[in-house]
């Protein structure tokens, strides 16, 4: 553990220093917090250990909301249906497990309608195992990222240099690193299971299909490029791809539980009742149709595996690809998995086969080295290297239905808590507020003033963390009516950057630092605030305002520190360091 971070768990702060959460409980402080994000991997001794939130500095005030929260979608609104029957969870920073959750059912229906009866249902377990649908793609991505470790694939080549027969209808120039970050151009999917008769004549289809757009001009997500990229797996190693798997990254790691068609079919979560094709309640074989026709082993799905499993893998990779002496990656390899190689497709940032900063999943953790993956069947999981922290969330959400809706919603709910947990701590001894995790609210923080006419110069910290729907407004007002935006000078301590703002932030994921931000007040002004708008979509961290103070010609009007209790706050919450 780097004692230029932290000197031992929960300390690195000066003594007597208290950090409050926003109930005015005190917590274990941490020098890791949320606007002091590390640069580098953990050390390589680092070994995942049973804790809680308040040992490692975290508030545990927003892991239990995401706690309830989570499990409530395992009860139906009225006149609807649960979002899924069951769930495990897990969180987990700088190498401790802080929070777990283990509720509901791993099998209660019968059929897509109908329940089994009540002594028949299954609940879940810690160790249950769950078809992780594409977050296999993160298995078949680190087997291609081997290959080029061990420079026996390069990946500006071309794919068809390893596969002579991907060549067919143009696709000669596609390479590898355009399969990896879905740019090939493929289209998203084939029914391989219904068109084709048989493996060999399935593979040959994938290989055959034409481009749907020119290669590199779109990121369009493709179920084909990964398929293709297990292919080649093959063919380079000369083994099935779930012996790739077994012998170069689960085994070594321990991840005793992971692999492909399990053969303890009673432990894992059932998926679908299908009846096209007619398998009837899908359970300890994979969901997804193609891959179930591909003998349950593919390139883009098949995998199945337990939150404690894809812990191991999240920590080694967090490790810079080794855990417990077993190293499956060297460090610059892992710098590759979470290296934006899209950076043309705003919005679509991708490493390796990995997604990056995907608030729609990863909510308060995303940022630019927020790595991770969503599988069709209900699953996620969010690694956040800035933080080293990560969160696991798997469900059964597509039993006994895939139409019974979508889980992002618990998703965002689950990565949020964890990431709302890191405490933002003021810069020297100063009180700051945060806004609240609300959707679709106007938060307001303002403070009256009486400026003269000679005006004033407002000055304060800002951590913004933000997606672009998700608007902080700093207005000023001279009747107590009307509001008008106060252009704002925002300056980055420790780079050159600076920035001239109408007064307004948004789209800033990533910005986890505290940032200095400068305006003028006209002479007049009666009142000042921060007005924090967000949609009903999702949430970043949010923003974090501490050192406020407007100073006049005759000296300072305002100052935070002293004069608290002349702020109105409304969805923002008081913290205070001291």
């Amino acid at each position: 553990m780097s004692l230029s971070r932290r000197a031992v768990i929960g300390g690195g702060l000066a003594a007597g220093t208290t950090l409050l959460t926003p109930l005015g409980l005190p917590v274990a402080a941490s020098a890791d917090d949320f606007d002091k994000p590390f640069t580098g991997f953990a050390p390589p001794s680092t070994v995942l250990r049973e804790g809680t939130p308040a040992s490692v500095g975290l508030d545990p005030a927003p892991i239990e909301v995401a706690k309830s929260q989570v499990r409530s979608h395992q009860v139906a609104a009225p006149g609807g249906k649960p979002l899924y029957p069951g769930h495990v969870g897990l969180m987990a920073h700088d190498g401790v497990v802080v929070a777990t959750q283990v509720d509901g059912f791993a099998l209660r229906y019968k059929n897509a309608t109908e329940e089994l009866p009540r002594d028949q249902w299954v609940p879940m377990r810690r160790d249950t195992i769950f078809d992780l649908a594409s977050v296999s793609k993160l298995f078949t991505s680190i087997a291609v990222v081997q290959l080029i470790e061990e420079g026996r694939v390069e990946l500006e080549a071309a794919v068809a240099s390893y596969l002579p027969e991907f060549a067919a209808a143009g696709k000669e120039s596609v390479t590898i690193r355009h399969l990896l970050t879905h740019t090939s151009g493929f289209t998203s999917w084939l029914p391989l299971y219904s068109k084709w008769p048989d493996r060999a004549s399935r593979i040959a289809a994938v290989m055959n299909q034409p481009l749907t757009n020119p290669v590199g001009t779109v990121y369009l997500y493709s179920d084909l490029n990964l398929i293709t990229l297990g292919v080649l797996v093959e063919r380079l190693r000369g083994q099935s791809l779930d012996g790739v798997v077994a012998s170069r990254l689960t085994g070594p790691l321990g991840m005793s539980d992971t692999g492909y068609n399990p053969s303890e079919r009673d432990r894992t979560a059932a998926t679908e009742y299908q009846s096209v094709p007619a398998r009837g309640m899908v359970r300890g074989e994979v969901h997804d149709e193609n891959a179930w026709s591909l003998g349950g082993v593919a390139g883009h799905a098949g995998v199945f595996s337990t939150a404690d499993d894809l812990a191991i893998l999240a920590q080694a990779l967090l490790n810079g690809g080794t855990y417990r002496g077993a190293r499956i990656l060297d460090r610059k390899s892992v710098a590759l998995l979470i290296t934006n190689f899209n950076e043309d497709f705003p919005g679509d940032d991708h490493g390796l086969g990995f997604e990056l900063n995907q608030t729609w999943y990863m909510d308060a953790l995303s940022g630019h080295r927020t790595a991770g993956h969503t599988g069709y069947t209900g699953t996620s999981l969010v690694i956040d290297f800035a933080s080293r922290s990560f969160a696991i969330l798997l469900t059964n959400r597509v039993h006994p239905s895939r139409s019974w809706g979508s889980i992002n919603v618990a998703r965002q709910q689950w990565a949020g808590g964890l990431g709302r947990a890191l405490p933002i701590t003021p810069r020297g001894s100063h009180v700051a507020w945060e806004t609240q995790s609300r959707h679709a609210t106007n938060a307001v923080l303002s403070v009256p003033l009486a400026l003269p006419a000679s005006g004033a110069r407002l000055g304060f910290d800002l951590v913004a963390e933000t997606e672009e729907t998700d608007v902080l407004r700093v207005e000023s007002t001279s009747d107590g009516t009307t509001w008008t935006l106060v252009p704002l000078d925002i300056r980055h301590p420790g780079d050159t950057r600076e920035g001239a703002e109408d007064g307004s932030v948004s789209g800033t994921p990533g910005e986890r630092r505290w940032t200095q931000v400068r305006a003028e007040l006209d002479g007049g002004t009666t009142a000042v605030r921060w007005r924090y708008t967000t949609d009903g979509n999702t949430l970043g961290r949010g923003v974090s305002v501490s050192r406020v103070r407007v100073v006049g010609q005759g000296g300072p009007v305002v100052d935070s520190d002293d004069s608290t209790a002349t702020f109105a706050a409304s969805g923002w919450t008081l913290t205070r360091r001291s």
